[in-house]
């Protein structure tokens, strides 16, 4: 049997490798107790070098915070471009999209260069300031609450607009992508008008950067039944990538 600081080591590697672990296999890994698994994870935990969860630990801190929009703008900028400039590529000659809020659609926004007529319709007032410099786009701009954190609208004026049209595409941005609790942001109005935005599109495509991967938002938008396909960054872990691929959803890594 492996000393207390060896299991410690092999606790981290697998995390590392993973991102995510949990006390079951930890336990038939290590041929140890839950009980003593715990007790591993806690001291680690007071050392900084994981987060607990239920029923495991995961890297990074699993609960996402409301930021603003110029805030979130400087995290992973180069990623969140490189990723928008992939999603702009699916956007086709005489498309009707819906875009969503957030920095990396907004990064989306930036990068297309329209072939041709566009309908846009979005909830993010810079997203629809971007796209009216572009004479060939036509843009719907969504009404209702606006939320100051992340120049977007929300509210049952927006969602009941959205019921009398059907997109192509939802071009979706989350604060959190967790592999058991689903899709999340950290507004739960957001939430539930990205829910109705889901509902009326057929397919629904999520630019995410790594970092959002194995967090938590309070408010969930939906699970991955719902999720064509998810635009990321090389940051993401090899096991979320077989997990998300074993659902059915299409992974882009850029």
């Amino acid at each position: 049997m492996v000393n207390i600081a060896e299991r410690h080591q092999q606790i981290i590697s697998k995390l590392q490798k993973e991102g995510k672990i949990n006390v079951t296999d930890l336990c038939e890994d290590l041929d140890v107790s839950s009980v003593t698994i715990r007790k591993d994870l806690k001291l680690l935990e007071d050392k900084g070098l994981l987060f607990r969860t239920h029923g495991g630990a995961t890297l990074h801190n699993p609960y996402t915070i409301d930021r603003s929009v110029n805030e979130k703008e400087k995290i992973q900028s180069t990623e969140k471009m490189l990723i928008g400039a992939k999603a702009a590529s699916l956007v086709l000659p005489n498309d009707s999209v819906l875009i969503a809020s957030g920095t990396t659609v907004l990064a989306l926004a930036k990068s297309i260069q329209p072939q041709g007529h566009l309908i846009v319709t979005t909830s993010a007032l810079n997203v629809a300031l971007e796209l009216i410099r572009h004479p060939e786009v036509e843009v719907m701009q969504l009404g209702g609450l606006l939320r100051k954190s992340s120049s977007s609208v929300t509210g049952p004026y927006a969602e009941s607009i959205l019921s009398d049209f059907s997109f192509s595409k939802l071009f979706l941005g989350v604060d959190g992508i967790d592999l058991e609790f689903g899709l999340t942001t950290t507004n739960v109005m957001e939430a539930h008008l990205n829910r109705q935005m889901i509902k009326v599109s057929q397919k629904t495509i999520v630019l995410a950067d790594s970092t959002k991967f194995g967090k938590r938002g309070f408010g969930k938008i939906c699970g991955f039944d719902d999720v064509d396909h998810i635009i990321t960054d090389k940051g993401i872990s090899e096991y979320v990538v077989k997990a998300l691929e074993g659902m059915g959803i299409k992974v882009t890594i850029v």
